[in-house]
């Protein structure tokens, strides 16, 4: 007995050490972006060589609020704060059925419009920020990529091991 745990000990450490890296969300990148490294704010963020922007930010331990609560924080935040408009919400679903909103925002920079895109999430504890964002002229022409990356998003496990193993990181993607 003592010998069989011994021998699952560096087995259990090692699926330990896997469940503890990697990112806790699923996003395909699209054809004529690339996945920038090394982005401090960001878990994941992507480009196009003209500046469009598709990225997503995750808040531990954000299950104190629902998706009604951090949508209107956020309107507030980028509206009042940043001098963002807003220009639509709508219901939105990700790849894996997790409900959650996207709010649309205008903003003007040099006579130059630009266009944010904000999709938000809660899921493991967490919450979710798929954000997209460049001038509205290149966002236009980047609309059909940018709208299959965010359609991409999953943000919930679907393991087949125990939940205990998966943690809360969902890496074995």
């Amino acid at each position: 007995m003592i010998r069989t745990l011994q021998r699952l000990l560096p087995l259990a450490a090692a699926l330990a050490l896997l469940a503890g890296c990697g990112r806790p969300f699923k996003i395909q990148t699209a054809p004529g972006f690339i996945e920038l490294e090394n982005q401090a704010e960001y878990a994941y963020r992507a480009t196009t060589p003209e500046g469009v922007v598709v990225a997503v930010r995750v808040v531990d331990d954000e299950s104190r609020g629902d998706i009604d609560f951090w949508t209107k924080a956020l309107v507030l935040q980028l509206r009042d704060v940043s001098g963002y408009a807003l220009l639509s919400t709508k219901e939105v679903t990700s790849l894996d059925g997790t409900k959650g909103k996207e709010l649309r925002f205008g903003h003007d920079e040099d006579n130059k419009p630009f266009v944010y895109v904000l999709s938000v999430y809660l899921a493991q504890g967490r919450l979710f920020l798929v954000e997209a964002g460049g001038s509205k002229e290149q966002m236009d022409r980047a609309q059909a990529s940018v709208d299959w990356m965010m359609k991409s998003v999953k943000v919930k496990c679907d393991t087949f091991v125990s939940p205990v193993l998966a943690s809360r990181t969902c890496n074995r993607w």
